[in-house]
């Protein structure tokens, strides 16, 4: 494949192109550029997969010719759709590019938080994003009510000696 002209969208460069695997050169592949390792799992694995299966008479032995014709199809497929990505994202302008990368970058910063005292031992106060949560809110996301965690203060039942912490 030595008379195929290359574009200028080309990545691999003509002096590397007999270093290429023989996979990737019989497909003219131009923007996916695998390796040795990744060439071999496309096509003998491709023929071991189908193999086994007709082996196994999951399959017809057409298979071993039709699955790696297959697998070189995506393959040639995929890089096709590479190259029309590459083309597309030429053509947004420089300063577009500046834009989108402004507004891609990660927005650091810092918070204080302050931390709530109570008055009441012995209760674990919850943060809600809603301040004056309703009973149906809060017992929907597992919070008690605040007549039995408080039940003292508010005339009812307080907390038996059994429901104390024993480290407070």
């Amino acid at each position: 494949m030595s008379g195929s002209p290359r574009g200028s969208w080309a990545t691999v460069p003509a002096d590397e192109e007999r270093y290429r695997p023989l996979y990737a050169r019989v497909l003219g592949l131009r923007f996916v550029n695998p390796g040795g390792v990744l060439c071999f799992l496309f096509f003998e694995g491709a023929v071991a997969l189908a193999a086994l299966l007709a082996l196994a008479e999951l399959v017809t032995w057409w298979a071993v010719l039709i699955l790696p014709a297959t697998v070189a199809a995506m393959v040639k497929l995929n890089d096709m759709v590479a190259a029309m990505v590459v083309r597309s994202a030429a053509l947004v302008p420089e300063q577009e590019r500046d834009r989108f990368r402004r507004q891609m970058e990660p927005a650091v910063g810092r918070v204080r938080v302050d931390w709530v005292t109570h008055s009441v031992p012995g209760v674990v106060v919850a943060a809600s994003p809603v301040p004056h949560a309703t009973r149906a809110v809060r017992e929907r996301q597992g919070h008690p009510d605040p007549r039995h965690v408080v039940g003292e203060r508010n005339g009812g039942p307080g907390p038996r000696p059994t429901d104390r912490d024993p480290l407070a």
